[in-house]
């Protein structure tokens, strides 16, 4: 599975943006997921939704503002973000595993096999 991640960029705080995730190669029976990692910090679990069921999880931090979803037909996972904040400044990663995994593990980096390159995402003040 390759992915890209696009969408980024600079947004005063309440505004929104939305990410997208770009998948090729064998995506079925994938779940997927966003992290972000902001400068001088540890990259950390922002959703991720199974692909068995659908579940989605998020992170306490952005629950009620981000929203993942995913277009089996497009393959392609979306990141909406709503009601921005200067914390939410990140660059953003999605990520994709074929692995069952609990809710627990689908929140940790080490799950997931195959990542894309970051989008930066600036919310200014």
């Amino acid at each position: 599975v390759q992915l890209q991640a696009y969408g980024g960029g600079l947004v005063q705080a309440g505004g929104s943006l939305r990410l997208s995730c770009a998948a090729s190669g064998r995506t079925s029976s994938t779940s997927v997921a966003w992290f972000r990692q902001a400068p001088g910090k540890d990259r950390e679990f922002v959703a991720a939704k199974r692909w068995s069921g659908g579940s989605t999880y998020y992170a306490d931090s952005v629950k009620g503002r981000l929203t993942i979803s995913r277009d089996n037909a497009k393959n392609t996972v979306y990141l909406q973000m709503n009601y921005l904040r200067p914390e939410d400044t990140a660059l953003y990663y999605c990520a994709a595993t074929y692995k069952s995994a609990t809710a627990g593990a689908l929140r940790s980096a080490y799950t997931y096999d195959y990542w894309g390159q970051g989008t930066e995402v600036t919310v200014s003040s």
